[in-house]
């Protein structure tokens, strides 16, 4: 399966997340660019999850429809014509980060899907959910992972 080069600006890979992104902080999503999206794509899903969350892994961040000829999307971006749904929070769009205070640094995977037809997910899906169908429709992907802790 072909890989997509997921970066952010903001942070790299498998380090910290500045404050700013966060839910105490202006909770203001990350500018995320990628590359390597095959030719096929029909759409791009864009998912962030903290897989480290007490009750289970959290979504804080999905989006569906996205076109697959655009290269990223700009700090607090959120909706780049694509669906937007709720996170985990109860809200559309982005929620930062918030682990518990006094937690190990969570792990936030910011994944990025391209698939060969639109999708479907339910509006709240839970992260189980977004992964069964994601993962099963997916022809590429690529992953970014930040860290964050309070």
């Amino acid at each position: 399966m072909a890989g997509i080069e997921l970066n952010s600006a903001a942070f790299s890979d498998h380090t910290m997340i500045p404050r700013r992104y966060a839910k105490d902080g202006d909770n203001v999503s990350p500018p995320l660019t990628w590359s390597g999206v095959p030719d096929e794509a029909a759409e791009l899903a864009l998912l962030c999850e903290d897989p480290d969350a007490p009750s289970g892994t959290f979504v804080h961040w999905l989006i569906t429809g996205i076109d697959p000829r655009q290269g990223g999307l700009d700090t607090g971006e959120t909706h780049p014509g694509g669906h937007l749904h709720r996170n985990g929070y109860g809200q559309q769009g982005w929620g930062g980060p918030q682990p518990p205070v006094g937690d190990e640094a969570h792990r936030y995977f910011f994944r990025l899907y391209a698939l060969p037809a639109p999708v479907s997910v339910p509006d709240a899906a839970t992260a189980d959910e977004v992964h069964g169908v994601l993962d099963e429709q997916q022809i590429a992907s690529g992953t970014l992972v930040g860290l964050y802790q309070r």
